[in-house]
């Protein structure tokens, strides 16, 4: 997975990105609106911490920087004294990140005080792969002749973490988000105080994902559309992966677990959508490129609020005081 999303031919290497134009569709590639409530929540947690003259704010899988773009453009208070840290491991990516962002490969040394922002990266980071075949087997891959194909390995069933499940249907499968967890590790330890917020489409237990065809949980996405098998081209397709919250708390549980529709409407999201059409009401008989904008938070909400689209998905807090 390592190779095929970020290798030197990997997909985020060479092509893949988010947008209309892209592979798959984020939040922040909606609209603004995605951004300005996060604009709202990031002044609201610089409050919290006494306004701190050093507050960082690092969004990790930053893409593009479309996410940052719409922040910013909802004009924060905290702006002022923020310093904004791009995490993006695509050169080709950073490469479109806007110039007043500290565009990184990796998160620079050092504790900070602030925000980490983690909008679908999870999902997105290499992962183990069990398969139950009387026992608890790895699923291995070998390469030959660019041809990948799963060798299953043993693996020591009385070193499994407690959240694997113990009595599965034979061929079940699980992802065991090790990477993950390590991310949620150094991220505790890095941030002396804030919040860690991570958005993702997740489940609440592994062994859902044994009770479920794989497939539900192991997806490939390519210009918007549902890939093939993961071993299948690759480099040619994402591949994505429900979060489980359950190996997340392993490493320590969230304070907080909402939908994306409950946080965007505690940050204030219907109060913007009404600010929105209140200025469109008033410039309707000349609309302008501003009004018009305004005037799309109404369809930026539907799509941000759909409790079976992107409402649906997890939003997991950690806060550190």
């Amino acid at each position: 997975m390592e190779l095929a999303l970020y290798g030197d031919s990997g997909f985020y290497t060479t092509h893949g990105a988010a947008g209309r134009r892209g592979d798959f569709l984020t939040s922040p590639e909606v609209g603004p609106l995605f951004g300005a409530v996060l604009a709202r929540a990031l002044d609201a947690w610089w409050d919290d911490l006494g306004r701190p003259k050093d507050f960082t704010v690092v969004e990790y899988g930053a893409g593009p920087g479309t996410l940052a773009r719409t922040i910013a453009a909802a004009q924060p208070r905290c702006s002022g004294s923020w310093r904004y840290v791009a995490v993006e491991s695509s050169a080709l990516q950073r490469e479109r990140h806007p110039d007043w962002v500290e565009s990184v490969s990796e998160l620079p040394a050092g504790r900070f005080t602030g925000v980490v922002l983690a909008n679908e990266l999870l999902d997105n980071l290499p992962f183990e792969l069990l398969v139950f075949d009387r026992e608890w087997r790895e699923a291995w891959v070998t390469i030959d002749d660019d041809r990948c194909t799963e060798v299953l390995r043993p693996v020591a069933q009385d070193q499994l973490p407690a959240f694997v499940p113990r009595s599965v249907r034979h061929g079940s499968r699980i992802p065991l988000q090790c990477d993950a967890q390590s991310w949620l590790g150094n991220m505790l330890e890095r941030l002396e105080r804030g919040h860690i917020v991570a958005i993702d489409y997740c489940w609440p237990l592994t062994a859902l994902a044994a009770a479920q065809p794989w497939r539900q949980w192991l997806r490939t996405y390519v210009g918007h559309e549902r890939g093939g098998h993961y071993l299948a081209q690759p480099g040619r397709q994402d591949i994505t992966t429900q979060v489980m919250i359950d190996q997340l708390s392993a490493v320590r549980e969230p304070d907080n677990v909402r939908t994306q529709r409950q946080f965007l409407q505690l940050w204030g999201i219907d109060e913007l959508v009404d600010e929105g059409k209140r200025a469109w009401e008033a410039a309707a008989a000349r609309p302008d490129l501003a009004a018009m904008r305004m005037r799309s938070r109404v369809s930026e909400a539907e799509a941000l609020l759909d409790p079976d689209g992107l409402g649906g998905f997890s939003v997991l807090t950690w806060k550190i005081s």
